[in-house]
This record gives C-alpha cells, structure tokens and sequence, in this order.
C-alpha cells in the first residue's frame, strides 16, 4: 500500500514516530501492528484499514 501512495516505510515510521526497523517488519510481514496502529497507518495512507490486512495471495 505504501508504493501504491508514493510513500516510504521511513515516512511511515517517522509520522507514527515508530522505529524504521519496526515499520519494517510489519511491511515484510515479520511482526504486525496492533489494531490501534493499523486504524493510524489507514488514516494517514488515507484508505479503509481492510485494504491493509487483503490477502494478496492467491487460493489454491
């Protein structure tokens, strides 16, 4: 989602006052934000929070 809006993780982290490394594991799904952080990161992507946790994947 972040590519999407033409932001950075960096820019990410710097708005939520987080950590790079943090912001980082959650955008390589190492760890995941709380819910209280996933409605912020929504709001300031500007998107409902469900586009956040879409399954990309495809079923097999």
């Amino acid at each position: 989602m972040l590519v999407e809006k033409n932001k950075t993780a960096r820019w990410l982290a710097k708005e939520l006052g987080k950590d790079p490394t943090t912001v980082s594991k959650w955008c390589t799904n190492q760890s995941q934000p709380t819910l209280e952080i996933l409605f912020k990161i929504a709001d300031l992507l500007e998107v409902d929070y469900t586009e956040l946790v879409r399954n990309t994947k495809k079923a097999r």
